[in-house]
């Protein structure tokens, strides 16, 4: 008599779905997508060594105390941590590239000329997702030009970041540009306490106009001035210029439109947009910091901006950078094209394989005889079948 077996059918059931399930905010990318993310990667990275960029492959993981100094103090709270069982030691799993590449260029690179121009492309995990970005793991790549403090670099970075979204066919892209030190300047030339400085900080990312006027005293006809300035770049940079600003102040705003005029000489097609009193995401930035974003498009495509670079002996270096999210990216960008691919009976000679993949084709090889060849090309995705040294098209 055979056991009844029906008793733990369901948690059998259960133990295979769960064994399916992934943590939240981390998902398996199937294909076309995998490919397809792959491949846009490899185009940016394109664009960004045809201007010079020069590609490195940081590790995953770091010791803790090297990736979350410097830059990477702003990622401390978004980072995984974990022992090391060789050394004894903490380690971190990177949740952005950017301190990774500074490191790099302090560290091993620290004797190569200046400006370096380095690029990457990676995955990150991160601990938290955001409403607008729920993934916790997803693809990056950027650029770093380090050692190079000048307005011409900051341009250079924006128009970068332009042409490569460009070339891979992002349409109606806004780059918005913000000056993340002003408002602690002002603060500063105006005599502001420290702490009352952090909340006027949080009160200006969130435009809430009436904490800004209890926050800022007899000082607040200025910052809501600024305030009321963000939006297009030429109507914004003409409202600032005619504020009455300190001297600290009135440097971070001059750079701003200086940059602005090389960004608008050099790619007029692109939005741009100015937000004076932005900071949120741009805790270590010490200059003109930007965000790309496209139009119907969930969350901003990337950042960047001007932040320190720091060596293990404290030297400092002046540099500007980006990184692109992969997932927003691949939102603004149609699907990928369905690829031509062919079967190839049983018994199909090497060599027509071969010249199938030359002309573009990707071939589908039969690994056992089947009485319909345009049946198993449909069963199996394929598009096309050679059939009698001829390509036929598979009919439904």
């Amino acid at each position: 008599m055979e056991p009844d077996t029906s008793s733990r059918r369901p948690a059998d059931m259960t133990e295979r779905a769960e064994k399916g399930l992934l943590p939240a905010g981390l998902q398996d990318v199937l294909p076309p997508l995998a490919a397809h993310e792959s491949a846009v990667v490899e185009r940016l990275i394109a664009c960004f060594q045809a201007q010079g960029y020069e590609r490195v492959k940081p590790p995953l993981l770091e010791f803790e105390e090297a990736l979350l100094t410097g830059a990477g103090a702003a990622v401390a709270s978004q980072t995984f941590r974990l022992m090391d069982p060789v050394s004894q030691r903490m380690m971190g799993l990177r949740a952005d590239m950017t301190p990774q590449v500074a490191r790099i260029a302090t560290t091993r690179l620290k004797k190569a000329p200046r400006p370096l121009r380095l690029c990457y492309g990676g995955q990150v995990l991160q601990v938290r997702g955001s409403q607008l970005r729920p993934e916790r793991q997803f693809a990056q790549a950027g650029i770093e030009l380090i050692g190079a403090p000048q307005e011409t670099a900051d341009a250079e970075a924006v128009l970068l970041a332009i042409e490569a979204l460009t070339a891979i066919g992002v349409p109606e892209l806004s780059v918005d540009l913000n000056t993340p030190p002003l408002v602690g300047a002002l603060a500063g030339e105006l005599g502001l306490a420290v702490p009352q400085v952090a909340e006027l900080r949080l009160a200006l990312d969130r435009k809430d106009a009436a904490a800004v006027r209890e926050l800022a005293g007899k000082h607040d006809p200025l910052f809501q001035a600024l305030l009321r300035t963000a939006g297009p770049a030429d109507k914004a940079l003409s409202a600032l210029a005619a504020l009455d600003l300190p001297p600290a102040a009135a440097a971070e705003l001059a750079r701003l439109a200086e940059v602005a005029a090389l960004v608008r000489d050099a790619a007029p097609q692109a939005r741009l947009t100015v937000d004076p009193v932005e900071h949120r995401g741009f805790e270590y930035q010490t200059g003109i910091s930007f965000i790309l974003f496209a139009r119907g498009v969930r969350g901003e495509l990337g950042r960047g901006g001007r932040y320190e670079a720091s060596g293990p002996n404290g030297e400092r270096e002046s540099s500007t950078g980006f990184t692109l999210y992969l997932d927003s990216v691949l939102r603004a960008l149609p699907p990928p094209a369905p690829a031509q691919r062919i079967f190839l009976p049983f018994g199909t000679a090497s060599d027509e394989g071969r010249r199938l993949r030359a002309e573009g084709w990707t071939t589908v090889a039969g690994l056992a005889a089947v009485p319909d060849p345009q049946k198993e090309a449909r069963r199996l995705g394929c598009s096309h079948c050679l059939a009698d040294g001829a390509i036929a098209e598979t009919k439904d």
